[in-house]
């Protein structure tokens, strides 16, 4: 809910109140969008919003909504203003902003994973140390027989049915 009594909070630069009104709008028109994509995937075929083809415009709106709600947070001076301007004032805010922010981490397209040089981390982690001086195929996955070799030596079968 914005309300436009605002002649009475410490001032603070137009450039700099932008960002928390374009933030209110952003999160306007991410609702009202993925509302229309909705109905969009209901009308062709009842196909899921993950199977639209530009499924990924959403994700860009998450990820400027996120980006814009970091700078407000950012900036304490907002403060007074969010209280104001947002509906539950800045715990409202920060829930919501966290929300998104976990949508689109959620939904992430691996190429924006790769963006993110901790979830880089993460994934390289997870699957250990790989190194490809003696062979460039490691990592790339096994074959049939090397997965069934694996899968019978790690549940203690031997190939021949015998445990």
């Amino acid at each position: 809910m914005e309300q436009n009594n605002t002649a009475h909070l410490p001032p603070v630069s137009a450039e700099v109140l932008w960002y928390l009104n374009n933030y209110i709008l952003l999160r306007d028109y991410y609702d009202r969008t993925v509302s229309r994509i909705a109905a969009r995937c209901v009308r062709k075929g009842n196909i899921a919003i993950e199977e639209y083809p530009f499924y990924s415009y959403i994700l860009d709106v998450l990820e400027e909504i996120s980006e814009v709600g970091d700078f407000v947070l950012s900036h304490k001076e907002l403060y007074p203003y969010v209280e104001q301007k947002i509906k539950g004032g800045l715990a409202a805010f920060k829930k919501d902003l966290k929300e998104y922010q976990l949508e689109l981490q959620k939904n992430s397209s691996p190429d924006m994973i790769k963006e993110d040089a901790s979830e880089l981390n993460k994934m390289k982690d997870a699957l250990g140390p790989v190194s490809k001086t003696e062979d460039p195929t490691v990592g790339a996955g096994m074959n049939m027989d090397q997965l069934m070799e694996k899968l019978l030596k790690e549940n203690n079968i031997n190939p021949s049915g015998e445990s």
